[in-house]
């Protein structure tokens, strides 16, 4: 299995502690620009991806087949995120994309990623 490096990332992953979110007011800190929630689900044999933008109302479920595991729903949803907005020129300078899965927070924060996961992620979209 190759590895593929990327050294310049164009994204920067934050991840807040519970404490974080819960002093004060009890809501996230202020977001600049555009603003966009991901999902992975299973229920019963399907799994999910679903991404909600907030700024234009659009929602998506998406079904990514009976085999994916909620992982690769979790980073289908961020991804698909991230290409709808490059597809739509969108003219934001800065995108918050929101998940609840620090596993997939935590890959995308990895310098380092196989090129085994990014074909099993693109076999995934297939499905």
């Amino acid at each position: 299995m190759r590895s593929a490096f990327n050294f310049e990332p164009k994204y920067r992953v934050t991840m807040l502690t519970t404490e974080e979110w819960t002093r004060g007011t009890g809501t996230p800190p202020v977001v600049k620009g555009l603003m966009c929630f991901t999902n992975g689900s299973r229920i019963k044999e399907e799994t999910r991806a679903g991404v909600y933008e907030q700024s234009v109302g659009r929602r998506l479920s998406i079904s990514i087949g009976r085999y994916a595991t909620v992982f690769q729903a979790e980073i289908y949803a961020i991804l698909d995120c991230a290409h709808e907005i490059q597809l739509h020129g969108r003219p934001e300078k800065h995108v918050s994309i929101q998940s609840d899965s620090q596993v997939a927070l935590k890959a995308l924060q990895a310098s380092k990623t196989s090129l085994l996961a990014h074909h099993r992620s693109n076999s995934a979209k297939r499905r």
